[in-house]
Parts: C-alpha cells; structure tokens; sequence
C-alpha cells in the first residue's frame, strides 16, 4: 500500500494483481510505504476507511481518493493456486503443489473455506464495511498500459514497472461443473470486473 501525500492519492494492492512490481515502480513518490506485515501491505479499503484514513483526515489527509487493480476473478484464483504450488511452501497446510485446479476451486467455493483456498475475493477488498464498492478508481491488471497510464498522469512521470513475484506457469484446467459453479459464486466480482475492463471506474 501507497499513500500519495503530493498527489492526494491512495494505492491500495490487492494481491495477486502485479503490485509488487508496480509498487516497486511508484514507492520513489510515496509518501508513505506500507510492506509489512501483509495486513498492512494488503490493507483492504474497509481497514483503511476504520483504521487509516482517519488519522491521515487529521494530518490534512482530506479528499485523498483511493485506486486499486482489479484482475479477471478465475485468472486471480488461478494466480492463487500456482503461488501457493511454489516449491518454498510445499509441506505447509497452505500449500496447493499435490492438488489439481479443481480441488483448489472446489475449497474456494466450500463454506468453510479450507486454508489454502480461503484468499478472500476482490469485490470483498475495494468495498467498505456495508460492502459497496468504495474504491474511487479501479484499473484492469489485463491492460498495463491503463494502469501505468493512470499513474503517470497522477505523478507527472513514465512508470514501467518490472517482472517481479510471479507465478510459476501452468496449464490450469478446470471441470464444466466446476467452472460453472464458480460463475455462479463470483457473479458479483464478475460484474465488478467487466465494468473495470469497459473503463467504467477509471480515471476520467
């Protein structure tokens, strides 16, 4: 997470959206850093309305509007089941190295979620604590150029962030039964994410 203090702007990361790379790309204009804990790094908009945004308020922080990536939501979980399939956690209860794609969206759509597949959702992330999306701009992880756009016009400079902390490539097959499942489960964030793609919610 970012605090534009110059530029009257917040830059929420919702994982799994390449923000480790653009943070990397936007910290040297960042007033503020946030990379650990992860809570904090990964701060969702209902924690920065309760926790941050008052004390910002109180420095002078009013009228700083927040952005934040939003990614296709299959190609998110899918992102989720490669990183937690990585080498470094296998052994862990996390760890998703010995199970298919179906199992891991089979735990995401159960209630309750087992750990490895309980990673939230992104509609949950940008929305306040009634849950309405709260997020004042949400860009397309799909688009690159509409993101680093987006940022160069609001610092006033070229952005190109570099690979970082990605995923291992693999083919992630999944059962019809279970594809149209998660449809129906993420009709929400599916919506959400086909206003971000048609522009709906980007910087005018």
């Amino acid at each position: 997470m970012l605090v534009f203090w110059t530029q009257r702007l917040v830059f929420l990361a919702t994982p799994k959206t390449g923000t480790v790379a653009l943070e990397g790309a936007l910290a040297p204009d960042a007033a503020m850093v946030f990379r650990d804990p992860p809570e904090m790094k990964h701060m969702p908009y209902r924690v920065y309305e309760s926790f941050l945004k008052p004390r910002l308020d109180r420095m002078g922080g009013i009228g700083l509007e927040t952005v934040a990536v939003m990614r296709e939501p299959l190609d998110w979980l899918g992102s989720w089941y490669r990183y937690r399939a990585r080498p470094a956690l296998r052994g862990h209860p996390n760890s998703t190295a010995d199970m298919s794609f179906d199992d891991f969206v089979a735990g995401y759509l159960a209630t309750p979620r087992p750990g490895f597949a309980d990673v939230g959702c992104q509609s949950d992330f940008v929305a306040d604590a009634t849950g309405q999306v709260a997020v004042d701009y949400l860009l397309p992880y799909e688009e690159p150029a509409a993101v680093t756009g987006f940022f160069a016009r609001r610092l006033g400079r070229a952005v190109a962030p570099r690979r970082l902390n990605v995923s291992p490539e693999m083919a992630l097959p999944l059962s019809p039964r279970l594809a149209a499942a998660f449809r129906h489960h993420a009709a929400r964030d599916l919506r959400l994410h086909a206003r971000v793609r048609a522009g709906e919610m980007a910087d005018p």
